[in-house]
């Protein structure tokens, strides 16, 4: 888990669309990078690179699933319950929580 919670590294995170629609469908159920990429109409890379800006914050899980044939393949579920940007003396200040906790960050300055 990260502990860099930078409010302007995660307003770039969260500036993409495709970043919000991914967190939204795997907020439903966990879901495949194909089935996002499919859903949203872009290319896998394109998921791919969303998704791992997405886990370095954490706001989605990594998880493996087996189909009906008993083929293994990895799933992401959003993990963001909250994220709450407040201007403080100044600056902002982030707080993120997470399904299984709360991490609190700041601007550094």
């Amino acid at each position: 888990m990260t502990n860099d919670w930078d409010p302007e590294t995660l307003f770039d995170v969260l500036g993409s669309e495709e970043v919000r629609q991914i967190l939204a469908l795997a907020d439903r159920e966990p879901t495949s990078a194909g089935e996002l990429a499919d859903r949203l109409d872009v290319s896998q890379p394109t998921v791919y690179r969303r998704l791992d800006a997405c886990e370095a914050y954490d706001l989605v899980e990594r998880g493996t699933t087996i189909d009906d044939e008993g083929n293994h393949y990895q799933v992401y579920e959003t993990n963001l319950e909250r994220l709450c940007y407040v201007v403080d003396d100044g600056g902002f200040d982030v707080h993120v929580e997470l399904r299984q906790d709360v991490v609190d960050g700041d601007d550094g300055g």
